[in-house]
C-alpha cells in the first residue's frame, strides 16, 4: 500500500488540530431558489437536490442557471466554496458537500449552505474530509427531525473538523494538497472507468437492439406459449430459508430474496416477475434455483430449434413492453395469459447462436460482477475508501468526541 506517491512522507505531518467547523471560516444558509426558477442560461445556479442526484464531490459548471436578477437575492457560491445540504430524507444526505471550481460566480438556494473556507484550508480537503465514518458519526449528533433530517448552519458550525499542522500553515496546505492530490487521482479512475462503462452500455443497447430486429418477412413469429413452458413458483417461508443454503431464491425482486435447501427448478431458465413493483422485470439462472409465487419460469420446449439465451435476451429488450402491459389498478402484475401471448422471433438456430454469443461478450463486458469493467470499478473505489480512511484518519482529543 506504501507504493502511493509520498503517501509515508504524509505521515510525518507535526500535530494535528481538531476545529470547529465554524472556526475554519464562513458558513452561510442559502435562501429561495426553486426548480421553476430554472432558466436555459443566465447565472449557475446550484440546487440543494442536485447534490443528492447529479453531482460528484465537486464541479467546474452547473446543471443549471437563474436569471441576473434572481441571483441577487441568492446566495454566492466562489471558486473554492463549499455548498453543503442541510436536509435530506436519510442521514447520508445531510451535510452531503460540492466543492465548486467554476470561474464564475454561482448561487445557491434554501437548504443548503455554503461554507467560504479561510486561506488555511482547502475545500477540497474538507470535502473529502465528510465522506468519512468521524464525520458521519459527528453529524448525526447535530440532526435533527424524523420524516425530514435537518443540520441547521448553527449546527453545522459545531462539527469537528481536522488540520494537519496548524502552526504552520503553508506547510497544512501542503499535506492537505497531497491528500486531495492522492484521493483525486483514484477518484479521476473511477470515473474514467465509469465514463467507459457507461458507453460500452450505450453501445450494447445499440448492438442489442439491431442485432434483435426483424422484419416480419425475415422470420417467423410465435407466441411465447407456444415455444415455452410458463410456470408459476411455488412459496417458501422466510423462516425457512437459510444464507448457507445452496439454492438462490428467486420471486418478484431483481435479485435473489434468500437460499433455500431445495430446489424447484434446473437452470437454463428464464425468470420473469408476476406482480409487485418490479413486474416484468426479466431475470435468468444457468444454475438450479427455487421459484417462488410471484415469478414464472419460462424454459424453451424444443432446444433444437430455440437457443433459451436468445430467448433471453430478446424478453430483456423487451421488458418495457412487458412492464407496459400490467394490469392497471391495484398491484402491479403481468398474468400468465399475458406472457404466454407475448410474440418472439425464431430465425434459424445458426443465427441465434451468432446473436448470444455476440451479446454474450457485451454482457459480461457491462454487467458482470466477477469480470469487466463493474468489477474493475468496485476495486477501485475499495482502494479509493481504503486510502480515504488512511489518509484521514487523525488522532482525536477526549472533548472531540467523534
Amino acid at each position: 500500500m506504501s507504493k502511493v506517491s509520498g503517501l509515508d512522507k504524509l505521515f510525518d505531518r507535526g500535530d494535528v488540530e481538531w476545529k470547529r467547523l465554524g472556526e475554519l471560516g464562513e458558513l452561510v444558509r442559502g435562501n429561495g431558489l426553486q426548480k421553476k426558477d430554472f432558466t436555459e442560461s443566465g447565472v449557475p445556479a446550484i440546487h440543494y437536490g442536485q447534490l443528492y442526484t447529479y453531482y460528484g464531490l465537486f464541479t467546474e459548471t452547473t446543471k443549471s442557471f437563474v436569471s441576473p436578477d434572481l441571483a441577487k437575492k441568492l446566495r454566492k457560491v466562489d471558486k473554492g466554496d463549499v455548498v453543503l445540504t442541510n436536509t435530506s430524507e436519510d442521514y447520508e444526505g445531510v451535510c452531503r458537500a460540492l466543492v465548486y471550481l467554476g470561474d464564475r460566480q454561482a448561487v445557491t438556494g434554501g437548504h443548503a449552505s455554503v461554507f467560504k473556507p479561510k486561506s488555511f484550508v482547502l475545500g477540497k480537503y474538507f470535502a473529502y474530509f465528510t465522506q468519512t465514518e468521524e464525520f458521519s458519526q459527528d453529524k448525526r449528533k447535530h440532526t435533527r427531525g424524523t420524516k425530514v433530517l435537518d443540520v441547521s448552519a448553527t449546527d453545522m458550525a459545531k462539527l469537528w473538523i481536522p488540520i494537519p499542522c496548524p502552526s504552520d500553515p503553508k506547510k497544512s496546505l501542503e499535506i492537505q494538497g497531497e491528500i486531495v492530490r492522492i484521493l483525486d487521482a483514484f477518484t479521476e479512475l473511477t470515473a474514467e472507468l465509469t465514463a467507459e462503462l457507461t458507453a460500452r452500455k450505450k453501445q450494447y443497447n445499440y448492438y442489442r437492439d439491431q442485432l434483435l430486429r426483424f422484419d416480419d418477412g425475415d422470420v417467423e413469429w410465435k407466441t411465447l406459449g407456444d415455444v415455452a413452458a410458463i410456470t408459476i413458483g411455488e412459496f417458501v417461508r422466510k423462516d425457512k430459508q437459510n444464507p448457507d443454503a445452496p439454492y438462490p431464491v428467486y420471486n418478484g425482486g431483481r435479485t435473489p430474496t434468500g437460499y433455500y435447501e431445495e430446489y424447484n427448478n434446473d437452470g437454463d431458465k428464464i425468470i420473469v416477475s408476476a406482480r409487485g413493483a418490479n413486474a416484468g422485470f426479466v431475470n435468468k439462472s444457468s444454475t438450479p434455483y427455487w421459484a417462488g409465487n410471484s415469478c414464472y419460469s419460462i424454459s424453451v420446449q424444443n432446444v433444437q430449434t430455440l437457443n433459451w439465451m436468445f430467448v433471453y435476451y430478446y424478453l430483456k429488450q423487451s421488458e418495457s413492453k412487458l412492464t407496459g402491459i400490467q394490469q392497471k389498478g391495484g398491484i402491479p402484475a403481468v398474468s400468465k395469459k399475458q406472457m404466454e401471448d407475448f410474440v418472439i422471433p425464431v430465425p434459424s438456430m445458426i443465427e441465434q447462436v451468432r446473436i448470444v454469443s455476440i451479446l454474450d461478450k457485451f454482457d459480461a463486458i457491462t454487467t458482470s460482477i466477477t469480470e469487466g469493467l463493474p468489477r474493475e470499478i468496485e476495486l477501485r473505489q475499495k482502494q479509493y475508501e481504503y486510502y480515504r480512511d488512511l489518509l484521514l484518519s487523525f488522532p482525536k482529543p477526549e472533548e472531540v468526541g467523534v
